[in-house]
């Protein structure tokens, strides 16, 4: 990353993650995967442990810098915050107006990035098929899991920081969608939107004891059992499917800590008889176009992803 190209295509793909990591059922892991960024990811915050303190007493500050890759994580985790801080408000908006075409662009999106992690395999076997079916199955029962009221304390917040946290570097598993399970969606985004530096910087912390932590288990298991691991993060993207069809019945509703009324269940219906049954357009056509927008945009960020590698 040695020029002010590099740091700014890095920025983008942060702004590209956090932007993905706004929205219910998209993981910025995802974003970070296709963009080439990933395992550099993990391994720089797997970095920062006890070691660097020992490094910056007796090599100094640049040395330590270098050592964390400091300046690649700064750069990526400004496009992620600038992009949560600006976009949330829109997203929220589009989750609210039009959500069919944003889960369409975004079903296209996970459809392709699937097919992208399943070709990073060096090759399939019985084992990494057994892997892949489980990844499908664990990401699915997720999808259907019921949320949950969460109760309206700090220390929750901590904890929801934490588990959030190693879904949003996971592909496939959405730390939005987590959050929305544990009750904390809504209150986490009110918190960015009214700038709620108390309850953003306890949901901070969690993330980062969280990050840390699960960053070494990640990296281990690329590092021992890259194809296996592959095979489950594929299988985690496909199960997640579940969750961004585009074309959702609302069950049942409940107030948020806004009080605001919100859909609470949910189940998939066909995009042919959406509008019969809930009465709202069921945009076939603009939904196909963007399913194939978020489909192709996967296959651009690639290239972008190999043309400007993070070191």
């Amino acid at each position: 990353m040695n020029t002010i190209t590099d740091r700014l295509f890095l920025f983008l793909k942060g702004m590209a993650m956090g932007a993905a990591d706004v929205v219910p059922g998209v993981s910025g892991g995802t974003i970070a995967f296709i963009t080439g960024i990933y395992e550099t990811l993990l391994n720089s915050i797997k970095s920062i442990n006890p070691s660097v303190l020992i490094t910056l007493k007796k090599e100094g500050l640049a040395t330590a810098w270098q050592q964390i890759n400091g300046t690649f994580l700064l750069t990526l985790f400004a496009g992620i915050v600038v992009s949560i801080l600006s976009l949330a408000k829109i997203i929220e908006h589009l989750l609210t107006s039009y959500p069919v075409l944003l889960w369409a662009f975004f079903f296209g999106l996970i459809i392709a990035s699937a097919i992208y992690i399943a070709r990073q395999l060096s090759h399939w076997d019985i084992k990494s098929g057994i892997i892949l079916v489980l990844g499908i199955g664990i990401a699915y029962f997720i999808t259907i899991a019921n949320p949950t009221q969460a109760p309206d304390n700090l220390l929750f917040v901590f904890l929801a920081g934490c588990i959030a946290i190693c879904a949003m570097i996971l592909p496939g598993i959405s730390g939005s969608f987590i959050l929305l399970l544990l009750g904390m969606y809504s209150t986490i985004l009110g918190a960015v939107n009214d700038r709620d530096i108390v309850t953003l910087g306890i949901f901070m912390l969690g993330c980062g004891v969280g990050l840390l932590s699960f960053s070494h288990v990640l990296s281990w298991l690329f590092k021992s059992y890259r194809n296996l691991t592959l095979a489950f993060l594929t299988g985690l993207m496909i199960g997640s499917l579940n969750k961004v069809w585009p074309w959702k019945e609302t069950i049942s509703t409940r107030v948020n800590s806004h009080g605001e009324t919100e859909p609470f269940l949910q189940q998939n219906v066909s995009p042919f008889n959406y509008a019969q049954i809930t009465g709202d357009e069921a945009y076939i056509v603009g939904a196909a176009l963007l399913l194939v927008a978020g489909f192709a945009l996967v296959f651009i960020l690639e290239r972008l992803g190999g043309n400007k590698k993070a070191i």
